[in-house]
């Protein structure tokens, strides 16, 4: 590719989001020229959803987002919905299931999304250029072009759509490559930091709880100063806390703040010790009662860390105040995490370019015209469970509408 070639758009990013947002434009009868600096094509596809690759959830809206401008996500999803990426699974012969809480995955391997993604861009004649390095982005003002010079060579186009994702999971080649973009042109980013990603602890709690690594408990999650809660399973680990409830619930935790457990969703502790301590006859310690509500190990460390006299002590003799106390920390049990495990393990990047420069309709720069940006680069972040997909297909088809 050494002469200049020119297209009606070009794509940066061939994930989740750029390959849709070709297709689509390219079905559409638009010239489109799809960029990657990958050997592989999909790889954060490939590796989602444990192989399986959560394509989108049936309950997707936008209260599942997070945004400094909450309502922009509302436009997008709205016109193009989960329903709609299912009915282009389906008409690929793609099996699939509901896992939980509306959770769509495949039967079979993530593979099929990026199959059916590849075969949506041939069937619009998409130009898939990879591994292709970009090496500047230029816009001439005069004709309205941008020239986006390549280690292939130089492009052309009057419409550039910047779908280069976060900087989460660095493994499969993410970069910052689409910040420094919008910053090139002036266009605001929010702050970045982890989402969706693993929460550490520091030593006096590790040396409490990190024997319990793998222990898993069904909880709900919460933590200072959000109304968010979400019940889900959360996991111990040899780090701190993982688990779907603590990747959700991460992306409200701020440095400093405390997480908080209710380890007894379905149960009101006040009188479930109420009885124990009531019981006739030769009552079950403490920790061995816990067991019932929680696993055995969590039970037991949790007793001996919160329970009068480290869980030796019988509920029959606990004081009313200490009965209090235990039963208000199994409501919450608070933890004060150190930090996150960073991007290598974040699911996707919380922040990105300020919606408030960026049409809801179009995806494209307010003071840049023909400019772009979709997916995870934008400043549109959903929960876990397939919410990040449907972002991803929807600003996608509201791109491509405009290219």
């Amino acid at each position: 590719m050494s002469r200049p070639r020119h297209f009606d758009a070009i794509i940066i990013g061939a994930g989740a989001a750029g390959l849709f947002c070709a297709a689509r434009a390219g079905q559409r009868g638009r010239s489109v020229a799809l960029i990657d600096h990958a050997e592989t094509i999909g790889e954060k596809i490939r590796i989602s959803g444990g192989g399986r690759c959560n394509f989108t959830n049936i309950g997707a809206g936008p209260a599942n987002y997070l945004s400094q401008n909450l309502h922009f996500c509302r436009s997008a999803l709205s016109r193009f919905t989960p329903q709609d990426f299912i009915a282009l699974v389906t008409k690929h012969r793609i099996a699939f299931h509901e896992k939980t809480l509306g959770q769509l995955f495949c039967d079979g391997s993530s593979q099929q999304i990026i199959d059916m993604l590849l075969d949506e861009c041939a069937r619009g004649g998409v130009q898939l250029l990879h591994p292709l390095r970009v090496e500047r982005v230029v816009r001439d003002d005069v004709h309205a072009t941008f020239h986006v010079g390549t280690s292939g060579g130089e492009l052309h186009a009057p419409r550039l759509v910047i779908a280069t994702g976060g900087l989460s999971i660095p493994a499969t080649g993410a970069t910052a490559f689409g910040y420094e973009v919008a910053k090139q042109f002036g266009i605001p980013v929010t702050p970045l930091t982890p989402g969706l990603v693993p929460l550490a602890l520091d030593a006096p709690e590790l040396e409490r709880y990190g024997m319990l690594s793998g222990v898993s408990f069904d909880a709900i999650a919460t933590c200072d100063d959000s109304k968010a809660h979400f019940r889900e399973a959360a996991l111990l680990t040899h780090r701190g806390l993982s688990g779907p409830a603590v990747l959700k619930i991460s992306n409200y935790w701020k440095p400093g703040a405390m997480v908080h457990f209710d380890l007894l969703p379905d149960c009101d502790a006040d009188a479930w010790l109420a009885e124990l301590r009531g019981r006739k006859g030769a009552a079950p310690a403490f920790a061995k009662a816990l067991a019932a509500h929680l696993p055995q190990r969590l039970a037991d460390a949790w007793a001996h860390a919160h329970a009068p006299e480290g869980g030796a002590k019988a509920v029959a003799q606990w004081t009313r105040s200490e009965l209090d106390n235990v039963a208000a920390q199994l409501k919450r049990w608070s933890l004060r995490p150190s930090g996150t495990l960073g991007y290598k393990k974040a699911e996707v990047t919380l922040g990105g370019v300020d919606t408030r420069a960026l049409s809801q309709q179009t995806m494209e720069a307010r003071a840049v015209p023909g400019l772009h940006f979709i997916g995870e680069v934008v400043d549109v972040t959903g929960w876990l469970g397939g919410y990040n997909f449907q972002w991803a297909w929807a600003s996608a088809a509201a791109c491509a509408e405009a290219l």
